[in-house]
């Protein structure tokens, strides 16, 4: 009975007044770690057969949000989205060419609300798509002086090109390389990132400073460079890759993006199996270095003082549907881990209500007493931070374009995922049964109230494209 007294308290306290009252400066430090195409379990992606103990130790401090969906299934467009809390709809960002500040050049990101608000940010590794971008770009695309007060991408040291490489297309995909790395790993990307942002953790926390500092992992994205020790956790002879099964819904024409399949149609069970191997080794090596930052809060005892939150900026296919990459419409590819880790928010729970990467602005906000500048397009997790088990209505939504005029949208409730097409094509499918979306069922006529219902949600989100809009 006190354990229900006290959540529909915190649910009713603003949460900014809950982290006041327990600070000595009443400001809340944040720790923001992202790891770029790391999809969520499923397939024959399982509990049972990834490594990630640090994770699960993070999972056993936080809530995990089971269905949280990214807002477009490529980097650039989601980050943006999710840094700024507006649909894809609204930025008008949908590729990895588009800089946000050339369309919203006014627009106050989370980290920059903070920094207006007396916090230091910084920036380490990929949370803006800077990291892909050349030399000439990458100042400006990194946004030093608003989102940041300091932001770097640290490239692999040299020589750091060393062990067994192998294109898993001949050449074709250029991204499709495996690396099984010798030599230190300190001299990998993700391992610069790492220490790089234990030092700020360090300087900023001795100093009494409150801070955001955004720790972004370029693993398990492409191409699949990991050192050797973590394939090593993976024997080849033992993974068994994802196959559709025999009799699987044909996919609609605009599903799966143009070009890369038929590469991908001529692997051989062994590059399948490969490409897997290579996959989940970079998702250990990303687990150890998030184990690093676990470490240096304990080191330093902030898990009473810092907001930590660690999330994938979309979900990847690892064999469903054929197609080895993100960029779709299915579960695999709009679904994205998502652990919140919280002063006063009970470890080892799990959130199973559909949330959204836009969700996390006014999270923020939330937890830090501030208020956003603009409208936010998501609302507050902090209720379901108190309660996970509650039932939240709504929904989640992706946005993927295949050209000018060409697009999809997807909606998800947890059991039903519905997308529609702009050639009118459209799918349906229930996870309660079909959680690999193998059955379509959008024709079946039992399913009209249904498809009725998600067609009203996805009605009611912002116009695309732009035109629409006039």
């Amino acid at each position: 009975m006190q354990l229900v007294v006290f959540l529909f308290a915190l649910v009713a306290l603003s949460w900014g007044q809950l982290a006041s009252a327990a600070l000595p400066n009443g400001k809340l430090n944040v720790l923001l770690i992202m790891s770029d195409d790391l999809r969520d379990f499923g397939g024959a992606f399982t509990r049972d057969i990834v490594k990630t103990p640090h994770l699960d130790r993070l999972a056993a401090r936080s809530v995990r949000f089971e269905c949280a969906c990214a807002q477009y299934p490529v980097c650039n467009p989601s980050r943006t989205s999710m840094l700024v809390g507006l649909r894809p709809e609204q930025t008008r960002i949908v590729s990895n060419q588009q800089f946000f500040r050339e369309t919203l050049p006014d627009t106050v990101t989370f980290p920059q609300l903070l920094r207006q608000n007396g916090w230091t940010t910084r920036s380490f590794g990929k949370i803006l798509h800077a990291a892909n971008t050349g030399e000439a770009i990458r100042a400006r695309w990194l946004d030093v002086g608003k989102t940041w007060d300091h932001a770097e991408i640290l490239p692999a040291q040299s020589p750091h090109r060393r062990g067994v490489f192998r294109n898993l297309t001949g050449g074709k995909l250029g991204w499709c390389e495996i690396g099984i790395l010798d030599g230190p790993e300190d001299e990998q990307p993700d391992a610069r990132t790492a220490a790089a942002a234990i030092r700020s953790v360090e300087e900023l926390s001795a100093a009494g400073k409150p801070w955001l500092i955004g720790v972004g992992f370029h693993r398990p994205h492409d191409p699949f460079h990991v050192p050797r020790k973590y394939f090593d956790l993976y024997p080849r002879e033992l993974l068994k890759p994802y196959l559709d099964p025999p009799g699987i819904s044909k996919a609609a024409a605009l599903a799966i993006p143009a070009g890369w399949l038929a590469e991908f149609a001529k692997f051989t069970d062994d590059e399948r199996r490969d490409f897997f191997r290579a996959y989940l080794a970079g998702v250990s090596f990303m687990d150890a270095q998030v184990g690093r930052l676990l470490d240096t809060l304990d080191r330093l005892k902030l898990w009473d003082n810092t907001l930590v939150i660690f999330l994938g900026d979309h979900g990847y296919h690892l064999g469903e549907r054929g197609w080895w990459n993100k960029n779709t419409l299915f579960d695999r590819s709009c679904r994205t881990p998502l652990l919140i880790a919280a002063p006063g928010v009970k470890g080892g729970q799990t959130c199973r209500a559909p949330v959204e990467l836009v969700d996390l602005y006014p999270t923020i906000a939330d937890f830090c007493g501030v208020k956003a500048s603009h409208a936010l397009a998501g609302r507050s997790l902090c209720p379901e931070l108190a309660e996970p088990a509650r039932l939240r209505t709504g929904a989640a939504f992706t946005l993927v374009t295949r050209g000018p005029q060409r697009f999809g949208r997807s909606v998800t409730t947890g059991r039903w995922r519905f997308t529609q097409w702009s050639d009118g094509t459209a799918e349906l499918y229930d996870h309660d049964v079909d959680p690999e979306e193998t059955r379509d069922l959008s024709s079946d006529p039992k399913h009209t109230p249904i498809l009725a219902e998600l067609k009203s949600k996805l009605a009611a989100l912002p116009p695309w494209p732009p035109l629409a809009a006039k």
